[in-house]
């Protein structure tokens, strides 16, 4: 034993020395100076770390690569190739996969490139677009003493002390998936030169800027069909249908204009642009939206309708504001295909489901869906009408403004300066044989006493407050002049929703229920705590933010006999809504609490948006 004990440890060195070795000369090999990346090692390299097997790497090395090919870096070809990873069994190998064992196997860091948090202005800066081709390049960060550079070919040096010395700074190289360097180099370095192209041929704008100088001489203002400005915003709505933006907001300040994108419900800076680019940014969308360019002094509304990258139509609707900047541009972007989800998909699920489809399948009476701005009444209203608009029912809607044209069912859209608004729409659509009608919003008495009329006189009416939760809508109704009576007498059912985001499902992870935090989400109601919950993490689908896309919650109140027995015009808003509870409506947070058990968002998440409960 003590004999073989010295033996045993001289073989183990040994091979270790010989693994060693065998590393060492597989790097050399991999990685002379100066030397691109060749296929024929990239594929002896996955071969030997298990990532494809031998025949894909003699399939592919074998085929005759084209002369476009030939220009390509071998993980781009081999991306191609859609090869299964053999490490995940069945996972096909894509970009990131490669550049990712790539920058392992060079030892050095690898990195997403993200275009929300790319500054174009800064890296378009450091380097020609010519020179970043050439080598195959593209500068992702710039900071005082460094630069960050993404490449693809991490053992091809002989720009590295071109780069040094011009930019007089230190170079770090990062690894990224080649076919991103090549997409954002043309994507950042166009955006770049049309932006430069309408400064250089215009001055500075000083219309309708409270506080900026007026600068006096031949300088004049972009036009709004000027070739860069339609690259400008050709490349804002492609980026904005990519990144899931729902909104596109476009804010004048002071010397610049800021360009931002709501994702998933929060806002991310985009990018920045010179003010007089701002300007004709958004004069180019109010032409395509066909509204008055000249006028600038009040709030204007438009739509576009267009297609996404990928072919599908897509509706924006356009809405001015002017301030002390300028005038500030949002557009909302609807898909069109939210009209194609099922409830379920929506996050209408069990009892919810039940007593949703229950009142619209009433003959007569008003269902109302209230939330804030933004919290998916117009989905879910859209979605439940295009169900129940068949070929034997007249479904008819006003809104202001039409949000998502669809030819089910007829569509009007409410013109204040000839008179037509929400309520004259309605005395309108009565005298045209509706079954169902759809009001945009009750704003205003006259409005509500129509919607009233129209389902005492045998019309299933759908329309939307904002107030916070289901019962509050009562007391905004008595807020708005109508008697008691009648609400009790019309109204069928109120729902209250607010949007959630959801949990990535390709990197959310177990968590531990924190007891407190579950208690203080599902207060004052006891709710036994569920066995599991999850948590975000983040990673490159859901832009290390944890959550991808979202979902609704509801609070769905019936009127009961019992509690139209409690709605008076001094009724007592926190004894119905205890009722309410008593009769098994679920609030929003308990809703969210179920969503929460069910592994598809956070307690954090719920309790941001959905509001508390009123206590003793």
């Amino acid at each position: 034993m003590g004999a073989a004990s010295p033996l045993c440890y001289i073989l183990e060195v040994s091979g270790r020395f010989r693994h060693v070795l065998r590393e060492y000369r597989d790097m050399n090999q991999l990685a002379a100076p100066d030397r691109p990346l060749e296929l024929r090692n990239i594929l002896l390299a996955l071969v030997e770390d298990g990532i494809i097997t031998q025949g894909d790497a003699n399939v592919l090395g074998g085929s005759p690569l084209s002369g476009k090919q030939r220009t390509k870096n071998p993980l781009s070809i081999i991306c191609s190739r859609k090869l299964i990873d053999q490490r995940t069994g069945g996972k096909p190998l894509d970009g990131e996969r490669l550049s990712r064992w790539l920058a392992e196997r060079a030892q050095l860091e690898w990195f997403n490139i993200d275009p929300l948090e790319i500054n174009v202005a800064k890296i378009t800066e450091v380097m020609s677009f010519a020179f970043a081709q050439r080598h195959k390049i593209l500068c992702v960060k710039v900071k005082s003493d460094e630069l960050v550079v993404a490449t693809a070919e991490p053992y091809v040096n002989n720009w590295v002390e071109q780069l040094t010395h011009t930019a007089r700074k230190h170079i770090t190289k990062v690894i990224a998936d080649p076919d991103d360097i090549e997409r954002y180099t043309v994507e950042f370095y166009t955006l770049a030169k049309s932006i430069s192209g309408v400064g250089s041929q215009t001055g500075t704008s000083a219309a309708n800027n409270f506080e900026q100088l007026l600068e006096v001489g031949g300088a004049r203002d972009p036009e709004a069909n000027d070739q860069h400005i339609v690259n400008i915003v050709d490349w804002l709505l492609q980026y904005a249908f990519e990144q899931r933006a729902s909104d596109i907001h476009i804010e004048p300040r002071r010397n610049v204009g800021r360009i931002r994108f709501r994702i998933d419900g929060v806002l991310h800076q985009v990018y920045e642009l010179p003010m007089n680019v701002t300007t004709a940014v958004t004069s180019r969308l109010k032409v395509l939206g066909r509204m008055n360019v000249a006028e600038k002094r009040k709030p204007q509304d438009g739509r576009i309708k267009t297609k996404s990258p990928d072919g599908n139509e897509v509706e924006l609707r356009l809405s001015t504001l002017p301030t002390a900047f300028g005038e500030k541009l949002v557009m909302r972007i609807f898909d069109p295909d939210v009209l194609l989800r099922s409830f379920e998909q929506l996050g209408l699920i069990g009892d919810d489901l039940a007593a949703w489809q229950d009142m619209l399948s009433r003959p007569n009476g008003i269902v109302l869906v209230t939330g804030p701005t933004g919290s998916g009444k117009t989905t879910t209203l859209y979605s439940s009408l295009k169900r129940i608009a068949t070929d034997e029912v007249n479904v008819s809607t006003i809104e202001d403004p039409i949000e998502m044209v669809e030819d089910s069912f007829n569509q009007t859209q409410v013109q204040h300066n000839i008179g037509l608004d929400f309520a004259a729409g309605v005395r309108t659509l009565m005298r045209q044989d509706p079954d169902i009608i759809m009001v945009g919003e009750i704003r205003d008495l006259e409005t509500a006493e129509m919607a009233i009329q129209a389902s005492l006189t045998g019309h299933l009416v759908l329309s939307t407050l904002h107030t916070n939760d289901a019962p509050a809508a009562v007391a905004r109704m008595v807020d708005l002049g109508v008697p008691a009576y009648l609400i009790k007498a019309s109204v069928l059912g109120i729902m209250a929703q607010r949007l959630v985001r959801t949990l990535c499902p390709h990197c959310k992870e177990p968590d531990a229920v924190d007891p407190n935090a579950w208690q203080q989400l599902v207060a004052p109601w006891k709710a036994p705590a569920p066995a599991k919950i999850y948590k975000p993490v983040g990673c490159l689908e859901c832009r290390n933010t944890g959550y991808l896309g979202r979902v609704a919650i509801y609070e769905i109140m019936i009127l009961s006999d019992s509690l139209k027995t409690m709605i008076r015009d001094d009724g007592d808003l926190m004894a119905l809504r205890k009722q309410a509870v008593k009769e098994g409506m679920r609030t929003l947070r308990l809703a969210g609490a179920q969503k929460v058990g069910a592994g598809l968002t956070t307690i954090e998440e719920v309790m941001r948006v959905a509001p508390a409960p009123d206590r003793d």
